[in-house]
């Protein structure tokens, strides 16, 4: 008797099966909306990168109107650069808002930390702001990093300014102690071994800190040739304005992508003239030629009554990425078909100056690194590689 039940029970549910929940439906996607998360500093030390990436990310969206008869709707939680709201914003967009992919999150510790709630529930980590070659290293089917690595950037761009300059024998760094600050210190060692000169010294501050003599001080006197730096926006302003304040001014600072903010080169009274940055894409301030950019500038302005920055680019080219994925994904949206889409991704991204191209074997988009000197008051490209 028991066992008929049971079979008659199977036989109902079988035949039931279209009218019960699916199991296998994908998170944060149905026939009308899919979901996209991005957990973001909107407050702290990188907010500008983060608040315009998003304005220019959610105008693209916006423009686009949707992908296969899908609106996208673009979820933004602020952490503000701190680890607590970060995994409270993690917790909120995945398990409560329920994102099909993340897109944009902002920081190295935090993506890292994300990747351990996202990577079981088969969620895209798309176009990160940060170039940690954690992003994409090891290779993993639900990471895909934008552009070049912190590593590669700092190990490049050192080693260009070493060839400018015979006198170049010492480099060192200022960093947060954060991954962010690790990847930079690694990158400075890489281009110090490659080239025959010294890893001299490194000084480490926190992401509130705003008074760096007593570290210049302690580099200048260590003899540093080059500093590679890896602090927030306004941090690394007031430290190479320091620097030059205090006599320092015969050695070449530089930051990675994280430090290439076309505000940066508009500091008033020329502050950061002679300040290097290594990234992975052409400044758009330099770049008003280019009809697409041209074109993005002013509806960005028109929009948000500024001048789209480096924040902004980065969110107006991850949108297009993420965008161009979706439609390769095709109506019939699965966290498998999104992997085969962003894979099949090959484009000249006219926004950020740079060729995109993904593959199974190859989960960063663009390879480039992009050095540039602000020179009256903009980022002028000096070399690339």
């Amino acid at each position: 008797m028991k066992k008929t039940t049971m079979l008659t029970a199977l036989a109902a549910a079988l035949a039931l099966g279209s009218a019960l929940p699916a199991a296998a439906e994908t998170q944060g996607v149905t026939d009308t909306e899919v979901l996209i998360g991005s957990n973001q500093d909107l407050s702290g030390i990188f907010a500008a990168f983060g608040a315009p990436a998003v304005n220019a990310a959610n105008l693209y969206f916006n423009e686009i109107g949707g992908v296969h008869g899908r609106t996208i709707r673009f979820i933004v939680e602020d952490h503000g650069y701190q680890m607590p709201k970060a995994m409270q914003g993690y917790n909120k967009l995945i398990n409560s808002d329920k994102v099909f992919a993340m897109l944009l999150s902002l920081g190295t510790p935090v993506n890292l930390a994300g990747f351990k709630l996202q990577d079981p529930k088969n969620i895209a980590n798309v176009a990160p702001l940060t170039a940690a070659r954690q992003m994409n290293e090891p290779l993993h089917p639900l990471h895909f990093a934008g552009f070049s690595s912190y590593f590669d950037q700092i190990r490049i761009g050192a080693t260009f300014l070493a060839k400018q300059r015979a006198e170049v024998k010492e480099i060192c760094t200022m960093t947060l102690p954060t991954d962010f600050g690790l990847e930079i210190v690694e990158g400075a060692k890489a281009a110090a071994t490659e080239n025959g000169l010294t890893f001299k010294a490194e000084t480490t501050h926190k992401p509130d800190e705003n008074d760096f003599v007593g570290a210049l001080t302690k580099l200048k006197d260590e003899g540093c040739d080059v500093v590679a730096m890896a602090l927030g926006v306004r941090q690394a302003i007031t430290a190479y304005a320091t620097a030059r304040k205090i006599g320092w001014t015969d050695a070449d600072f530089i930051g990675s992508s994280a430090g290439f903010h076309t505000a940066m080169a508009q500091v008033p009274g020329g502050v950061t003239t002679g300040l290097y940055a290594a990234a992975g894409w052409v400044d758009l301030a330099t770049r008003m030629d280019n009809a697409a950019v041209k074109e993005f500038a002013e509806k960005y302005q028109a929009a948000h009554g500024e001048f789209p920055g480096t924040g902004a680019l980065l969110g107006r080219s991850a949108a297009e990425t993420m965008v161009r994925a979706l439609e390769a994904a095709g109506k019939d949206l699965t966290s498998e078909s999104f992997i085969k889409g962003m894979e099949s991704l090959n484009f000249e991204d006219e926004i950020a100056g740079v060729k995109v191209d993904y593959s199974a074997e190859d989960h960063k988009g663009g390879d480039l690194v992009v050095i540039s000197q602000v020179k009256d008051g903009a980022w002028i490209e000096v070399g690339r590689q």
